[in-house]
Order: C-alpha cells, then sequence, then structure tokens
C-alpha cells in the first residue's frame, strides 16, 4: 500500500507534533544511532524495543504516532524517503545506524529478519541469535524487506551501511512483556557491536 505522506515535510503541514506524533531523541554523541522510525501505533514495540537497545550506549531517535489508524490514513513513511530532520542531523553525525521495525507474523512468525547493507554485522548478529535460540534469518538483494536500498534510514550513516531488524508482531510483544528477554536481544547487539573490527565505540 502506497504511504499517505511522501516525505516529513508532506507529514508535518497536515499533522501536529504533541497531538498527532511525538518525536524521541536520546542524543549522547555516539557513532552508533538506533532508529525506530515507525514507533507507537504504526508497528508496536519498536519504540520500546529501540530505546532499550540503545541503553546507555548509544543515540536513539524514535518517531511516534500517538493515534491509532487505518493503513490508509497512516503517518508511515517508508524507510527510503524517512527524512524528518531531527533524524538526518543525527545521522549525519553517526558512523552506523541500525533501525528497528516491525512487520505481521505471515511467512515466519518467529524469525527476525536481518537487513541492510552492513553485511558483516548482519551476518554476525545472526549467527549470535539463532546460538542464543533467538531465530534471525538473513535477508538480502531480492527480499521486499532487504533493506538495502542506499536511501534506507538504516544505510545513511557516515558508513554508508547500516543494519535493519524486521520483528514479527507476535515477538515484539515478548520483548516488551518479557525484560530478560529483551535484555537478551540487547546485549546481543552490543557484544556484535563490540566485536567490529572498524571499532564503532
Amino acid at each position: 500500500m502506497i504511504d499517505v505522506y511522501a516525505s516529513f515535510a508532506d507529514l508535518a503541514a497536515q499533522e501536529i507534533e504533541g497531538l498527532h506524533y511525538q518525536i524521541h531523541i536520546i542524543d549522547r554523541d555516539a557513532r552508533t544511532l538506533i532508529l525506530a522510525p515507525h514507533g507507537g501505533h504504526i508497528e508496536p514495540g519498536t519504540l520500546q524495543i529501540g530505546k532499550a537497545l540503545a541503553g546507555d550506549c548509544y543515540s536513539f531517535y524514535g518517531f511516534e504516532s500517538l493515534e491509532k489508524r487505518l493503513r490508509t490514513a497512516s503517518l508511515h513513511i517508508t524507510s527510503s524517503r524517512f527524512d524528518e530532520p531531527r533524524a538526518l542531523e543525527l545521522l549525519h553525525r553517526a558512523d552506523l545506524a541500525i533501525s528497528v521495525h516491525g512487520r505481521k507474523d505471515k511467512e515466519d512468525a518467529d524469525a527476525i529478519w536481518v537487513g541492510g547493507l552492513h553485511e558483516r554485522l548482519r551476518d554476525r548478529l545472526v549467527l549470535f541469535f539463532n546460538d542464543a535460540a533467538i531465530p534471525a534469518k538473513a535477508v538480502g538483494a531480492g527480499h521486499s524487506l532487504s533493506g538495502r536500498d542506499p536511501k534506507n534510514i538504516c544505510n545513511r550513516g557516515r558508513f554508508g551501511a547500516g543494519v535493519q531488524f524486521e520483528i514479527p508482531a507476535r515477538l515484539r510483544q515478548k520483548l516488551v512483556i518479557e525484560q530478560k528477554l529483551l535484555s537478551q536481544f540487547t546485549e546481543i547487539l552490543h557484544h556484535a557491536l563490540q566485536q567490529e573490527p572498524l571499532a564503532l565505540e
């Protein structure tokens, strides 16, 4: 389905910040930025998961829809066109971006789909998740949710290559409810980042 708004400028001309949507920013001047561009009622749970993944180490950006709407009136802006100015400013100062998204359970109700142009980090994360009994799959070229468009928000840090998580609805619900599982998810991400040879932090 085509988005209602093709850009943030289009959205901001019709919607009111603080009433229809909210922007969340934790700026730690870190080299890694965690983003949840479809938080709140767009892809429920992604805002909370993204904040947890940022922890005390990384910067965080979240866009939260404050109203539950039909898809035909959604505040969803696809990741390759997400151009909210505060998000872009954070991206310009970050080497690496990692975006958190939600998807439907159909096709594969259990696994995190891990995409983006940073293939080495993507593959390491998939390995670490599966070793921890959290199902994960690498998605690449040709997949509809691969996150490989250079304009995708996850690839707009200074490295020009990032990682995208597509988390099914059922797992998002569990991550929000089960603190132990969310902590495990966070630890896996931080461990993978610490092993990056480019020393992202």
